[in-house]
């Protein structure tokens, strides 16, 4: 599967992208999990934080890159991923694949792809985090198979 650099032609469809590949999480997942009065305060505008978020997330001078796989129907999915070359860091901020091209090999094509060109940069070492519920299991299983180790945090709610 081809993958290429970001061109600003794609941000309508990344952002769509974004919205359809989270929307489980905040709508299924951590809206019931944590209650209205929590999820309005963190997260009751997931949808336009998206729109905000994703045209920020290529700005090469600021060594921050997204990358496209494109699959025959047109965009499979992305990777947004940064550099810190002063701490020979990376990061991988978002990685979002589109529902039909789930379990065909995107995500970890697109994270070696990432990681690879992090790499060319002079990163050492690369932080990819996600959530530790039902809706991020796939995505824990992902980096594990690429050789990531988890680090356990817990973060907590509660309705004051």
């Amino acid at each position: 599967m081809p993958i290429r650099a970001f061109t600003p032609h794609d941000l309508a469809r990344l952002t769509e992208l974004t919205i359809q590949t989270f929307r489980p999480f905040y709508e299924e997942s951590f809206r019931p999990l944590v209650g209205e009065a929590v999820f309005a305060n963190q997260h009751g505008d997931w949808r336009d934080d998206y729109r905000k978020q994703v045209p920020e997330l290529h700005v090469p001078e600021r060594h921050m890159y997204v990358d496209v796989a494109e699959g025959d129907d047109g965009i499979a999915g992305y990777v947004a991923w940064s550099v810190d070359p002063a701490r020979r860091n990376g990061t991988v901020s978002h990685l979002a694949v589109a529902a039909e091209h789930r379990r065909d090999h995107v995500g970890t094509a697109l994270c070696e792809h990432a990681f690879a060109r992090m790499r060319s940069l002079g990163a050492e070492v690369v932080e990819i985090g996600t959530g530790g519920d039902p809706f991020h299991a796939p995505a824990r299983a992902l980096y594990e198979r690429l050789g990531c180790t988890a680090l356990p945090v817990a973060v907590y709610y509660r309705e004051l």
